[in-house]
């Protein structure tokens, strides 16, 4: 059986999946803001270009003026944060920390109803980083772990679609494995940002 991961909806179908309540409502998520794509440089420009995505983004969130600010605010959160993108090898100076200007003194959002959806998908994928203690951290690290078998698996059937090529001649049967290795590839290559090549 040949596994391929749909990364089209994966981030859909994670969002789908997800369970409702487990937020603890510490507002940490709302103090502490980071975006991984993108520098507050580029989201401005995009925003500017019409990106709907980046004026969303920067509709709520604020950034911070130093480190120092974001850390005074929520230290245990920036120090997981930090810790966590260094293994990924991105840079501490390349990573700024954003609040977002509708949270209340009480962590209550003060345009809860008409939040972003931004914020009501929140996490929006297993690899979000959660602030330490978030009610989806546990869950998230599940379906990180779930999706890793999946390309572990998916990987194990590349190697056998690499072992019948090599006892077929048929153009017909090679066809069709070389169409499965280029899915198979895809779906690697998508959780690529997530270091699917060392799984």
């Amino acid at each position: 059986m040949i596994i391929i991961i749909a990364m089209e909806s994966y981030e859909e179908n994670f969002i789908n999946e997800r369970p409702d309540g487990l937020c603890k409502m510490c507002g940490k998520c709302c103090r502490t803001a980071i975006n991984r794509k993108y520098t507050y440089k580029e989201l401005r420009l995009m925003a500017f270009k019409g990106n709907e995505y980046a004026k969303e983004f920067l509709k709520i969130f604020i950034p911070y003026k130093s480190l120092e600010e974001a850390q005074s605010a929520a230290p245990d959160v920036v120090e997981k944060i930090l810790e966590e993108l260094n293994e990924n090898e991105i840079l501490r100076e390349e990573v700024t920390f954003y609040k977002c200007k509708y949270l209340l003194d009480n962590n209550m959002c003060s345009i809860y109803e008409e939040r972003p959806s931004i914020c009501v998908h929140y996490p929006q994928n297993a690899w979000t980083i959660t602030p330490p203690g978030c009610g989806y951290e546990t869950w998230s690290y599940m379906k990180q772990e779930e999706y890793k078998e999946k390309v572990r698996k998916a990987k194990e059937e590349y190697l056998e679609l690499q072992l019948m090529k090599r006892k077929t001649k048929d153009e017909i049967v090679l066809k069709k494995i070389s169409s499965v290795e280029n899915k198979i590839n895809n779906t690697i290559h998508k959780f690529s940002e997530y270091g699917s090549s060392n799984w």
